[in-house]
């Protein structure tokens, strides 16, 4: 028998999971110039609030590239979120 089910993502499967959307706003000083900094944006899915996805991107913006970082600003939110619950004063059916 053939299955009909669509396969799940790979970034519900982490939203399930308890990772939340990640946005770091990055500057950067420009390797040739110093004195401007350089705005980089930076999304993905993250846990809060350890960050392990930006801490490693930031390892490697470290390790691989020139610009060095002058300040990062962090956004969190979780998009699943538990369903908020009301009490309901009656049944009512549709026939």
């Amino acid at each position: 028998m053939a299955s009909d089910a669509t396969p799940v993502s790979a970034d519900f499967v982490k939203q399930m999971g308890g990772y939340g959307l990640t946005t770091a706003h990055i500057l950067y000083r420009m390797p040739d110039h110093p004195a401007l900094l350089q705005s980089y944006l930076w999304q993905h899915y993250d846990l809060f609030p350890h960050f392990p996805e930006l801490k490693r991107f930031l390892d490697f913006w470290a390790r691989e590239l020139e610009g060095p970082v002058h300040s990062v600003t962090v956004a969190h939110s979780r998009l699943i979120k538990p369903a908020e619950l009301r009490s309901v004063d009656g049944i009512f059916r549709l026939n």
